[in-house]
This record gives structure tokens, C-alpha cells and sequence, in this order.
């Protein structure tokens, strides 16, 4: 349970107050609610590029890290399809120095020409030795295209092609910036060695006086249901063949989402799962295999992926994944096997809260998810699926017409 209050300061700026004293730490999280799917199709990779420019430095603070190592603090930033992340972990006593930053660059980046081009170099470098000279780098590039049709998901947050970025002038940035760095697209989650009437004060200190920006009209598409099968076979120099098959899943906030993430689990999470008992361990198809979800705001997607072994074949994949699936769709699984990995979540999400950094992060993410208290129903929302539930899931989402399938062979030398 993640005790916490909330406010909303006048310029539509979300503020959480998560107080922990058990040591001098305090954390200032700041989530915009902008990703990879709030992008044009042809501009994409912005969001990304943005993760990056907003340590170039602001109008009043050029250096964004010299000040923060001054005051013994730390910080990164993650982009997703759905949002972009700041956070920053210092001495509770110099919390102010991280409102100072965070706020300076909310209320004026440099848009510094030289901050530009360096950045954009980063990420084209990025792009180039994650995606494209990478062993297996443009898998997600391939399968999102084929998954997706409609929806910005169809593109990873990278970007679609990097001509977008080469291409991105200044005007975009500022417009891409205007648009979405404002106060009343963002949370704010301060937390730790904080009271929370401190946490309020000290809010609208740094960002009360930041102009709110306009209403941001979000037209993303909705995904069509999916009704055929698809696939696609390429062949690349890589050192195994591997296997990825997607299904169209609901939302984070779906009622059917932990069912299909308990789902997921049956089938491949760890060396226990069926998966891999199956293809790993007994018929040694696979060298590794495992399933997962995507996690999208919006609905996502299930997928099972792995390398295959020397001398297996796609066809061998095919029909005894096919057949797991089945026998899931008919039987269900054993209570044993659905406590299992009912106990593997529920110590990952205890886990996962250990440390006030991650507590914050969570808050920010279900604030802008809708509600940071969602934060707390995940425990009771995991206890709650039965096997009944996972059958019908199965039945529902495993279905070949739902599904798109990448035959990724290596090449024989």
C-alpha cells in the first residue's frame, strides 16, 4: 500500500506527495503524458528525441547536470510509447535544487541550435547500432508493422525512420515542445524525506507560476480487430533463427488485463513455464522462449518469442505452440499452476516497491494511467483471476486470426 496525497496547482499541474522517512531521500519524478503515440506518422521518433534535448540545458541553466551533481543527486529518463519519464534522487535537504531544474526547463528550454544537432547525432547513433547493426534490431520495427495498421503503436519509440529526425527542424521542436511540455499534461510526484504539506508549498513555489498550455486533443485511431492471420518470413545474418507471434490484448486499465498478464506467465515465464518445459527442455526446439506483454495504455499486444536450436524448424514451432495453446483453450490451468505464478507476481510487485524511487515512478505512471491509486488495486486485482478467467482469455485472444507471426531465419554460411 502506497500512502500519498494529491493536489492540482491552478495551471492543471498534477502534484502527489508520497512521504518515507526512513532515510534523507527525496525523489522529484516529473511524467509528461507524450510518447511514441502522440506523434505524427511522419515526424516520428520526437518523443525520444525530446527524452534527450531536455538535458541540453534550459534558458536560465545551461549545464542541467553540473548543478544536480552539486547537490548530490542522480537522474535518468525513460521514454515508452505512452509517456515520457524524468526523475531525479537526491539529499532530501537540496530537494529544491531538483525543482529548480525540472521547473527551468518546463517553463523555457534553450532550444539551443548547437543543443540540437549534438542531439540529434546521439540519437541517429542510437538508432543505428540498436536497430540496425544489431543482431535482431529491426524485429520490433517489422512485427509492429504488421501487427498494427491504424494505431501509432505501429511504430517503436525510436521512430519509424530516422529521416524524421535528420529531417526535424526547429520550428517542429518547439511546436512538439509547445504542445506537450506543459503543466497541465504532467504529474509530479515528490517523494520520500518530504511532508506533504512541504511537498504542496514547495510545487507551486517552482511551477505555479508556469503558464498552463492548451488543451491537448488527442486523435489517435483505434485499431481495428484484427480478423486474419498474418506473417512474414526474413532472413538475416544472425547467429539463430527465432520466433515471434503476437496477439491483440486489451488496455493497462481493462479489467482483463491481469488475466491475460497471469496468462502470459503460464506460458513463459521462467524455466516452468510450458513453453519452455515443452520446446526448451523436452523437445529441445528452442535454445530460449518466453512470453510477455507490452503494457500499452492503449490495447497491446501478447507475444511469444525465442531463438530457435540449430536444425528446428518454423513448422516444428508452429504446430507445438499451437498445440500448448489448445490445450490451454480446452483445459485451463492447474490451480497449481495458476498459484505459481499468481506468487511470482505478487513478489515482483512487492519487490518492485521497495524503494521509494520506484513507489514514485508507479504513482506518476497510474496517475497519468487515470488514477495513482490504481497503484494500489494491483494485489487485489492479481488474487482475483481464477482459472475460469484464463480459459475464456485464451479462447478470446490465442486465436490464429489474432495473430501475426515473424519467421526471422538466419542465413546458412
Amino acid at each position: 500500500m502506497i500512502e500519498f496525497e494529491s493536489t492540482v496547482l491552478e495551471n492543471g499541474l498534477r502534484v502527489i506527495a508520497h512521504e518515507d522517512r526512513s532515510m534523507n531521500i527525496a525523489v522529484v519524478n516529473l511524467a509528461y503524458k507524450v510518447g511514441s503515440r502522440d506523434e505524427d506518422e511522419n515526424h516520428t521518433g520526437f518523443a525520444h528525441l525530446f527524452e534527450h534535448l531536455m538535458f541540453g540545458g534550459s534558458v536560465n541553466i545551461p549545464s542541467y547536470d553540473e548543478p544536480l551533481q552539486k547537490a548530490g543527486g542522480e537522474n535518468n529518463a525513460y521514454t515508452t510509447p505512452d509517456l515520457t519519464n524524468y526523475y531525479i534522487s537526491l539529499p532530501s535537504k537540496n530537494i529544491e535544487t531538483g525543482l529548480w531544474l525540472e521547473s527551468d526547463r518546463m517553463l523555457g528550454l534553450s532550444f539551443d541550435p548547437k543543443v540540437l544537432e549534438v542531439q540529434r547525432k546521439v540519437v541517429i547513433e542510437e538508432f543505428n547500432q540498436r536497430y540496425l547493426n544489431q543482431p535482431y534490431g529491426n524485429v520490433w520495427h517489422i512485427m509492429r508493422e504488421m501487427a498494427y495498421k491504424k494505431h501509432p503503436y505501429r511504430w517503436p519509440t525510436i521512430g519509424k525512420d530516422m529521416s524524421h529526425i535528420e529531417d526535424a527542424t526547429m520550428d517542429q521542436v518547439r511546436d512538439f515542445f509547445g504542445t506537450y511540455y506543459v503543466p497541465n499534461n504532467a504529474t509530479l510526484v515528490l517523494a520520500g524525506d518530504i511532508a506533504a504539506d512541504d511537498a504542496f508549498k514547495l510545487a507551486e513555489k517552482w511551477f505555479g507560476g508556469i503558464p498552463k498550455g492548451n488543451i491537448i486533443e488527442r486523435n489517435i485511431p483505434t485499431e481495428p480487430k484484427q480478423i486474419e492471420k498474418r506473417s512474414q518470413l526474413v532472413e538475416e545474418s544472425v547467429p539463430a533463427s527465432a520466433y515471434y507471434k503476437t496477439y491483440h490484448m486489451p488496455g493497462r486499465v481493462s479489467e482483463d488485463y491481469h488475466t491475460v498478464d497471469l496468462m502470459s506467465d503460464v506460458l513463459g515465464r521462467g524455466k516452468s513455464s510450458r513453453l519452455y518445459r515443452t520446446l526448451v527442455d523436452e523437445k529441445k526446439i528452442f535454445s530460449e522462449i518466453n512470453a510477455y506483454l507490452s503494457g500499452s495504455f492503449d490495447p497491446g499486444l501478447l507475444t511469444i518469442s525465442g531463438k530457435l536450436s540449430k536444425g528446428a524448424s518454423f513448422e516444428e514451432a508452429d504446430e507445438i505452440i499451437g498445440g500448448l495453446i489448445t490445450d490451454l483453450q480446452e483445459n485451463g490451468p492447474a490451480a497449481d499452476e495458476l498459484e505459481k505464478v499468481k506468487n511470482q507476481a505478487l513478489t515482483s510487485h512487492s519487490f518492485g516497491e521497495v524503494q521509494v524511487l520506484n513507489r514514485a515512478m508507479n504513482l506518476a505512471y497510474y496517475d497519468l494511467l487515470g488514477d495513482a491509486n490504481l497503484a494500489n488495486l494491483e494485489e487485489s486485482k492479481i488474487k482475483s483471476v481464477d482459472i475460469n478467467n484464463i480459459q475464456q482469455a485464451a479462447k478470446e485472444i490465442l486465436r490464429e486470426d489474432n495473430s501475426s507471426t515473424l519467421y526471422y531465419k538466419a542465413k546458412e554460411s
